[in-house]
């Protein structure tokens, strides 16, 4: 069955994450739904990122399988249909055998901090008021990179096989007005960006020692990090294939 893939991007404030659950608004409900409105007929989607409630994504996939034609003007017409926090990029038809999750070879996320009050931020940033030592953040960024089990950062309940993870970038820079964590890596646990993401605030604060911090991530236990970040902070940035995959 021929098989498609839908670039997406979305602001998550009110959906219940990405994959779609019962009783719950998310991303692929709403493309599902746009997509049996305008097909009539349904489709299945799998996500190459499965984002947080309230996360956003500048870029993320679905693939589907379809037999019959997308509607000559698929994009123009699931994007009339669909709210305006969410819009299709582009449909690509893909190997029967491509996989929007397994095939992405990395996923690139930032969080944005804003230090002074401001109204057109709010839902898009966190508002953290206090002093950082952005030398330090950097310091423990960069010792993130030295690791790969990164079972301390990951929410419970979690149905993974592995918590090993390889991190290409880990970094904090100032990006406008925001303070912006950076990282880029082949696979990421569940909550794990927003995990490292508190913790080295506590560095970046003077309220964990660099010793501290890397004593978190030699634990292997959830217990030991904070997830004290909210998701409205995290955007997923983009979702990586390998060279001339989409030729």
């Amino acid at each position: 069955m021929p098989r498609y893939f839908l670039e997406v991007s979305y602001k998550g404030t009110n959906y219940s994450g990405f994959q779609a659950q019962e009783n719950a608004n998310t991303v692929q409900s709403e493309i599902e739904h746009a997509f049996e409105v305008l097909q009539k007929n349904k489709a299945i989607l799998t996500s190459s990122s499965r984002t947080d409630a309230g996360v956003h994504a500048l870029q993320n996939y679905f693939h589907f399988d379809y037999q019959e034609e997308p509607h000559p003007q698929f994009v123009y017409k699931m994007n009339a249909i669909l709210p305006d926090d969410i819009v299709i990029k582009r449909l690509i038809r893909m190997k029967d055998d491509a996989h929007s999750r397994f095939d992405a070879v990395t996923r690139e996320y930032k969080y944005f901090i804003y230090r002074h009050k401001d109204p057109f931020l709010r839902d898009r940033a966190y508002y953290f008021p206090y002093s950082l030592d952005v030398e330090r953040l950097n310091q423990a960024a960069t010792i993130l990179k030295e690791y790969n089990d990164f079972t301390s950062f990951s929410k419970r309940n979690t149905q993974v096989k592995t918590f090993i993870c390889q991190l290409a970038e880990s970094e904090w820079f100032w990006e406008n007005e925001c303070l912006v964590y950076r990282v880029r890596a082949n696979r990421f646990l569940r909550g794990m960006v927003r995990a490292l993401t508190a913790t080295m605030l506590k560095v970046g604060r003077g309220k964990m020692t660099m010793n501290e911090f890397c004593d978190v991530i030699k634990a292997k236990d959830c217990t030991k990090a904070s997830f004290s970040v909210p998701a409205h902070g995290l955007f997923l940035i983009s979702v990586e294939y390998p060279f001339g995959y989409f030729q």
